[in-house]
Order: C-alpha cells, then sequence, then structure tokens
C-alpha cells in the first residue's frame, strides 16, 4: 500500500512537519511493509514556507519586524533566486504571535508585514509571493500599507490609528509613492472569501481572533468603508475579490497596495508540491488540520485535498483535535472526539484507524 501523508499545522499546536511525522509513525506502526510519502502542506498559513524549504530548498533569512501588537518579532523569507521570494505573512501578523487573553483584533495591525515587504525589496526582490492566513489582524492591511507610504485620513485630515476599529472614521486615502522598481506578487488566500459579508474578514474570521460581535460589527463597518474609499480615492475595486477577506482583509490591501493577483493558496502550493501525480499513484490519503469547521471548505487545503482525493476514487482519512462541520462523504474521522492532540496522539489514533 501506498500511503500520501499531507497535513496542514495544527493551529498554536504542531507545524506540518510535526503532523506529518506523526502521522507517517502511525502508519508505520500499523502498516509496516507501506510505502509512505509525506508531503507537508499550507494554503499559505503557517507553514507555508516550512512545505517549500523542504520540496524545493532555497537561501531562509530572518528579519526583525513589529508584530501585530507593536512589539518586536522575527519573521522570514525563503529566497528560492536573487530575486524571487516568498514570505509567509503569519510570521509578521500572525494569531499564534498574541496570547489568547492578550488578542485586541480591533487594534492589531499589519506594520509588520509591510516591514517585511520593504525588507525583501531592499534585498533585491522583484518577484515577491505572500502566503495569507492565520492572521491576529482585521486591518484591511491598512498598516502594510503605511509603511508603504500610503496615509490613512480622518475628516479632519489627520492620520487614522492603526487597526480595523478606527477605519469607520475614514474619509480619505492618500495614494504612495511609487515603487522604485516593478515587482510582480502574488498573494496566495487560504480562503477565498470577499472583504466583507457573511464569508468576509470579520463576520466569518473575526470571532477566531477574539472579536466580540459588537466588535465584529464595527470591524465589517470599517472594512465595508475601507473598500468604498479604496474605489473612490484610488479607483482600485478590490472588495469582492476571491481572498480579499484573507488575514483580516490583507488579500484586499495586497491586491490594493501592491497590485498583487489573489490566487488560491490550495490550488497555487497543490500544483508547486506535485500533489496530482502523487495522488494517482497513492491508494490512501491522510490530511488533516487542528480544527474542521464551517470554515475548512471555503478553499482551505485540507477541504481541497479531501475534494481532490474523492474525485480521484482515492480513500481518505482526515486527522482532527475536533470536527464542528460536515465531513465529506466516504472521508474516515480519525481522533475527532479531543480538543487537542499531540504527536503520540495522532500516532496512536492512526495506527488504530488503520488496524
Amino acid at each position: 500500500m501506498r500511503v500520501l501523508v499531507c497535513p496542514t499545522a495544527f493551529k498554536e499546536s504542531l507545524s506540518a512537519g510535526q503532523v506529518a511525522d506523526a502521522v507517517a509513525d502511525g502508519v508505520r506502526r500499523a502498516l509496516p511493509g507501506a510505502e509512505i510519502d509525506t508531503m507537508p502542506v499550507s494554503d499559505g498559513g503557517p507553514g507555508l514556507l516550512d512545505s517549500l524549504l523542504e520540496a524545493e530548498g532555497g537561501d531562509l533569512r530572518a528579519h526583525e519586524v513589529h508584530g501585530p501588537h507593536g512589539g518586536a518579532v522575527t519573521a522570514r523569507s525563503l529566497w528560492l533566486s536573487p530575486s524571487h521570494v516568498v514570505i509567509e505573512t503569519a510570521d509578521a501578523c500572525g494569531l499564534h504571535l498574541v496570547p489568547e487573553i492578550s488578542r485586541e483584533p480591533m487594534r492589531a495591525d499589519t506594520t509588520g508585514v509591510g516591514e517585511l515587504v520593504a525588507a525583501c525589496l531592499d534585498q533585491g526582490a522583484t518577484d515577491i509571493v505572500m502566503g495569507l492566513g492565520g492572521s491576529a489582524t482585521v486591518d484591511g492591511g491598512t498598516g502594510l500599507a503605511r509603511v508603504l507610504g500610503y496615509r490613512f485620513l480622518d475628516e479632519h485630515g489627520s492620520d487614522l490609528p492603526p487597526g480595523g476599529g478606527f477605519l469607520g472614521l475614514l474619509a480619505r486615502v492618500v495614494d504612495g509613492p511609487p515603487l522604485a522598481e516593478p515587482i510582480t506578487v502574488t498573494a496566495i488566500a487560504d480562503v477565498r472569501g470577499p472583504l466583507t459579508g457573511p464569508d468576509g474578514a470579520a463576520r466569518r474570521f473575526g470571532p477566531q481572533k477574539g472579536a466580540s460581535p459588537e466588535a465584529v460589527e464595527i470591524l465589517e463597518a470599517g472594512l465595508t468603508h475601507l473598500g468604498e474609499r479604496l474605489r473612490e480615492d484610488l479607483g482600485r475595486e478590490v472588495a469582492d475579490l476571491p481572498g480579499a477577506g484573507a488575514s483580516g482583509g490583507l488579500g484586499a490591501g495586497c491586491a490594493a497596495f501592491l497590485g498583487a493577483n489573489l490566487v488560491s493558496g490550495s490550488d497555487w502550493l497543490l500544483e508547486r508540491l506535485g500533489f496530482t501525480r502523487a495522488l494517482d499513484e497513492a491508494d490512501l490519503v491522510i490530511t488533516g488540520e487542528g480544527v474542521w469547521d464551517a470554515t475548512s471548505d471555503l478553499g482551505k487545503i485540507t477541504g481541497e485535498i479531501l475534494l481532490r482525493a474523492g474525485a480521484a476514487g482515492v480513500s481518505a482519512f482526515l486527522v482532527c483535535g475536533r470536527a464542528a462541520g460536515p465531513i465529506p462523504p466516504g472521508v474516515t474521522v480519525v481522533g475527532a472526539e479531543e480538543e487537542w492532540l499531540d504527536r503520540e496522539d495522532i500516532s496512536r489514533l492512526v495506527a488504530d484507524a488503520l488496524d
């Protein structure tokens, strides 16, 4: 039997590589003779650089930037050539950087993402891939934009404070200066949702970041206002783009402020890793994520893997700490009765499921 092991990270717990190793160990315990292909994956959020580094290599660099609440954090860039770089925006604005008790989605911002982009430009990047997902922010990418020279003014001509909670006061967006050199930016989004609405950045994902029901509506109104101002002041229609709502509206910000092409992170990475070829050779696919919920089929990579496995007629297991959403037909769920799984839990549960 040939088993394709391709989980994503368990948020704030285990990396995709750690989960893949644990699953592979469970397969070996139950099926000693199985051939195992491990392919840790990410749809743009945490784990993207690790997946690409394992598959393709590259030069990994570290940069000190401001985190979502202003403190110093270390963010990485993966250079695939002297001018082609991949960044993981969650390194600079990720939810994992903020203890649960300290999360303030109304004030958190993406300044560090802008600093990371600026550092890559200074080091010669002309082709930038930005992974979007796992953010603590709901600021529509305005923190990034400020680093690039954009201004966000209230009715008195004063600059707004950082964070999505103040975007309802936005009266005018002032364009930033042109970049010194032409660049190509691809923003790979972990979800396909628009900037606002039921599947947008605030209403769908704000509660995961600590937003109260009242804060969700303030953030929704602010992002709606930002989309209108970007259209009126800069002539940039980005609010309804698929993926605009990724990373608290950073998808829309990347399109508006960097001219980024927004693409599905799942499609981009699976093609890059040769997933279709690996699936053709597999008898069983085992994927997983920390929590399977209503957002998992909005373009996230675990949902895409299960969809493709089903279409190819390949049996599939889903390993997760909790299943809180509908499971695709024919998929075997492993470990859905526990909130948190460690590596030994995953190995044992996979082995038991295969016995």
